[in-house]
């Protein structure tokens, strides 16, 4: 069975620094996977490189999505492909009103293709599901917003563009109770909506408690050091990454 993403023995510095070591990770369509970790693990790293960030170069591995070989493909023939990531800190971009960026992004996919009038009925619907005032279309893309309305933003992104696979890096961080009940409505509307995969980032298990998650990757120093079920979310919400450290530790030691 061909995986929709399938990262194979995938390495990865940044200025000449290994940042991650020969990662092997899949994940199927319709499926949530957890990636947790702790601090500096290299988690948000894996994000960006599946999602082409020139920032950081692959040094080794493959990555392939939707059966193609996207390794050294651009950002942008990603995001076309149908990958979405979410970014731990949106960045403002001032002069872009917020409604003419959506708009722009959207002609960029043909399928996605709608009238004005379609095009405002559809983000006027996804503003209400989101409880956020449609006032904030006309402003300039995430200048001056909170962090919970830069959230969701990226929730109207996400529900908007319906892409095959969306990379959630550490959308919790930050939020209060309101901005969180936010976030999980726009992932669960997401998956039900458009039956799209999830890879959700995390070292906090807060926004896991509302969703359902098939698989859970550990992560440390750059190594994936576990693969197991949901049942991992518990003992790491107990325990935390003790355990998981001394793995990294002995598999480094033995080789």
């Amino acid at each position: 069975m061909e995986h929709l993403l399938n990262v194979s023995g995938v390495s990865a510095s940044v200025d000449e620094k290994p940042i991650l070591h020969g990662i092997d990770l899949s994940l199927d369509a319709g499926e949530c996977h957890v990636l947790m970790g702790p601090n500096g693990a290299g988690k948000s790293t894996l994000g960006h490189v599946i999602m082409g960030d020139p920032t950081y170069r692959v040094t080794g591995g493959k990555i392939e999505f939707a059966g193609q070989d996207m390794t050294d493909d651009a950002a942008d023939k990603r995001s076309l492909a149908g990958i979405f990531l979410s970014y731990q800190a949106p960045v403002e971009i001032p002069g872009v009103p917020l409604y003419s960026f959506l708009r722009t992004i959207c002609q960029k996919r043909p399928e996605l293709k709608m009238t004005a009038r379609q095009f405002r009925r559809r983000v006027g619907e996804l503003c209400d599901e989101l409880d956020m005032d449609s006032s904030y279309l006309t402003r300039e893309l995430n200048v001056g917003f909170s962090g919970g309305e830069k959230k969701k933003v990226e929730m109207l992104q996400l529900l908007l563009l319906q892409p095959k696979l969306a990379i959630l890096d550490e959308t919790d961080s930050g939020l209060d109770v309101d901005a969180l009940s936010v976030v999980s409505r726009g992932i669960t509307a997401y998956r039900e909506q458009c039956g799209g995969a999830l890879l959700i980032i995390t070292h906090n298990t807060r926004i896991l408690e509302r969703v359902d998650v098939d698989r859970t990757h550990v992560m440390v120093k750059g190594h994936l050091v576990a693969n197991e079920g949901p049942e991992l979310i518990g003992e790491i919400d107990r325990e935390g990454f003790e355990r998981f450290e001394h793995i990294e530790a002995n598999e480094k030691a033995e080789a």
